[in-house]
């Protein structure tokens, strides 16, 4: 077992989770305000292309980082505008998005990608190089945590506490749980909620887009088709699992993130003597999130304003 459960496990889930940890903390900014926002999926996917495709014309990952997060800022612009100027359904929005993100991406993939390859080109990006800090490395446990892992598995890290306190310890915080919670008696206390809204989806989309660009930037080094591969529901599942909250949310990503390395140790590597196929493993982390979704039904507390103008 001790081949299997070691510190090198938990440095892989922290590598998985971070795209999970900002897409759900994303999702979190823009449901605490009252938006729903089923989209991440297909901002996620839209912010690994972009992030790729700049990464790749330019040769620097921070400028394919600037992509991921523009393109994010879009997707997030078109979801508020359509809640919040026209008052379309947040769940029919966000499907749209989604939709639109997988046909464009697979559009762009094959109009700008896939013929460079046809062309003997290389599609793969120049992306972000672990940090280097020969100081951390000595440390106990945490320097095996944090062992090749980039600058974005930190800041994934330290966001959740950053967010915990913003929300709990400023104004604008305050304003942000009282938009979400009752809107209407928010705006008789002067609060500008359509602004406060706009600021939570496009934080949303600029979190989305970072995670996207983690994928292309920090792990794979070039864009494939789809290759979001769900990570926007379970990142939306997290949220809920974590009830709503910048810590239960990273945490239950970290879980998901968790089980999604553990099914990768697991190929080819028996657990308690028995050999598992590696289909079971490969749906692992999808149905750890339908288990969990299962086990939340009836105890979520929602923001009390969620979804409504």
């Amino acid at each position: 077992m001790g081949e299997v459960f070691d510190l090198q496990l938990i440095n892989t889930a922290l590598r998985q989770a971070t795209p999970l940890i900002l897409a759900a903390l994303g999702g979190l900014m823009s449901e605490r305000t009252g938006v729903i926002n089923i989209g991440l999926e297909g901002k996620i996917l839209m912010g690994a292309f972009a992030g790729a495709y700049g990464a790749l014309l330019t040769g620097s990952p921070w400028v394919g980082l600037g992509c991921a997060i523009l393109i994010g800022l879009l997707f997030a612009l078109l979801h508020a505008v359509a809640t919040q100027e026209f008052r379309t359904d947040h769940v029919v929005s966000g499907v749209a998005i989604n939709l639109l993100a997988l046909g464009l991406s697979t559009y762009l993939f094959r109009q700008l990608i896939l013929p460079r390859e046809e062309r003997g080109l290389s599609s793969v990006v120049r992306g972000f190089t672990p940090f280097q800090a020969d100081w951390l490395v000595r440390v106990p446990i945490l320097g095996a945590l944090l062992k090749d892992q980039t600058w974005l598995v930190l800041f994934a890290v330290v966001l959740p506490f950053a967010l915990f306190w913003v929300l709990n310890q400023t104004r604008w915080g305050l304003r942000v749980y009282a938009v979400g919670n009752d809107a209407v008696k928010a705006r008789t206390m002067g609060v500008p909620v359509k602004r406060v809204r706009y600021v939570g989806v496009l934080l949303s989309g600029v979190l989305a887009g970072i995670a996207g660009a983690f994928l292309t930037l920090a792990s794979a080094d070039q864009f494939r088709e789809n290759m979001s591969a769900g990570r926007g529901f379970i990142a939306l599942a997290a949220l809920i699992f974590g009830r709503w909250h910048p810590l239960g949310a990273a945490a239950a990503a970290f879980g998901f993130g968790f089980f999604e390395a553990l099914q990768m140790r697991l190929q080819g590597q028996p657990l308690f003597g028995v050999q598992l196929p590696t289909d079971l493993l490969l749906m692992l982390p999808y149905l750890l999130t339908v288990i969990a979704l299962a086990g939340s039904f009836g105890k979520m507390k929602p923001p009390s304003d969620l979804g409504n103008p």
